[in-house]
């Protein structure tokens, strides 16, 4: 079996960059939206979310658009001890994102430990 490898211009290889930037960002943006919102609902405390995303192409518009796809949330509570608390975190997850219940995932945070250095 035979590979050819193919070069990948410049141009190119910046278009995937700034892509990927843009991904990260628009990533960063969701996450941190997501975690002023949970901060500011009763009994959730501080918390730190993690998106997991993948890249979605919408091949009806007329334009190239790309945006990113929510496809899991790790979320670390202070009222992730909470049932209560935990199910609004999940369903409000569950509205915001589009995702299954299976593909998110809320922890309790140690009191006021902060594991992402933002």
């Amino acid at each position: 079996m035979a590979v050819a490898a193919m070069p990948v211009s410049s141009k190119q290889q910046k278009k995937n960059t700034a892509g990927e930037q843009s991904e990260d960002m628009q990533k960063s943006v969701l996450e941190e939206k997501l975690e002023a919102f949970l901060e500011n609902t009763e009994g959730v405390g501080k918390v730190q979310v993690i998106l997991m995303t993948d890249e979605k192409k919408d091949r009806q518009s007329f334009y190239n658009s790309e945006t990113i796809q929510v496809t899991g949330v790790l979320i670390s509570a202070e009222g992730g001890g909470n049932p209560v608390v935990v199910q609004n975190i999940q369903e409000a997850v569950m509205a915001l994102f589009q995702v299954d219940a299976h593909r998110i995932r809320i922890m309790k945070m140690k009191c006021g430990k902060s594991l992402l250095n933002r």
